[in-house]
């Protein structure tokens, strides 16, 4: 594999081609198309993945080729569907995905989304018309059709966790209960799989310790420079815990600001990180400074 030191700015960050397998001896970032990269890397190299793909009509990230503005639902569920059926080909054989995936309403057709007095940001100039079959002002339930749409390419589906933020984003609605959660989905490659239920056991009210529970109370948590959806490390490091081992490797193919690299450090794990937007590499290589790292640019061509 080419290799680069670590750089902040990245202006030395040396260019490969889209042909050729990669090895990854180290931690690792590939910026490029995530599908593009995963098909480049070796079969059962890595032994988690923890990851949060783009929601669908939430945001414009301005970059090309982004996942989250296809004109369909089913086109971005396909899409998220053949990326990781690449992700389980390099997932080991006892490897575990874990995935977070939030939801959203119909657009009306409109095709804009207007701020809202409370989230601001929340406001987009583009947004995907409302799918077949559904209505204004209906949920989309993409986490499950995405849960059943992966059970059906061959996943093991073995845990729905709700994340319960107890500091949610407020709204503005006032039909409806203000959202205050997001699924974290657990999949396995095999029946059998690595799973170290001690390692991630919570505390009871008298003290003791127990076996996980499926809702998991974890504030949300912003970061300076990176966008809005930065899942939290304390969502992560469970995830991490309980799937690998230290000196293992862990995956994200959508790394953005690199939380999952920052966890993978505390932890002594190995991350292998894809991201397509340079700005995101940038932030995610100035937290992860300090430490051998790599960083690769797969160009088109």
């Amino acid at each position: 594999m080419e290799k680069v030191a670590l750089k902040l700015k990245l202006p030395n960050v040396e260019k490969i081609q889209r042909d050729g397998a990669l090895a990854v001896g180290g931690s690792t970032i590939f910026e490029g198309d995530a599908l593009t990269v995963l098909r480049r890397l070796p079969n059962n190299s890595v032994r988690c993945v923890v990851t949060s793909p783009p929601y669908w009509g939430l945001r414009d990230y301005g970059i090309d080729d982004q996942i989250g503005l296809e004109q369909t639902m089913p086109q971005f569920i396909q899409r998220l569907v053949a990326i990781f059926s690449e992700v389980k080909r390099v997932l080991t054989e006892d490897g575990s995905l874990w995935v977070n995936i939030g939801d959203g309403y119909t657009s009306g057709n409109r095709g804009y989304r207007a701020p809202d007095k409370k989230n601001p940001a929340r406001a987009m100039g583009v947004r995907p018309d409302t799918p077949d079959g559904l209505k204004p002002k209906d949920l989309l339930g993409i986490p499950w059709r995405l849960a059943f749409a992966l059970q059906d390419d061959g996943w093991y589906l073995r845990s729905d966790i709700v994340w319960h933020k107890p500091n949610a984003m407020p709204e503005s609605v006032k039909d409806r209960p203000s959202r205050s959660h997001e699924y974290l989905f657990l999949f396995t490659k095999s029946e059998k799989y690595y799973y170290d239920w001690e390692s991630v056991r919570e505390q009871t009210e008298n003290g003791g310790l127990r076996n996980r529970r499926s809702v998991w109370n974890i504030k949300t948590k912003g970061f300076a420079g990176a966008h809005f959806a930065t899942f939290p490390a304390d969502l992560i490091r469970p995830c991490i815990l309980a799937s690998s081992e230290p000196g293992d490797f862990v995956l994200d193919p959508f790394f953005g600001s690199g939380t999952v690299g920052v966890v993978c450090q505390d932890e002594d794990r190995q991350y292998v990180g894809i991201e397509l937007n340079p700005d995101y590499v940038s932030i995610a290589v100035d937290r992860l400074k300090g430490v051998e790292s790599n960083v690769v640019r797969i160009s088109v061509g």
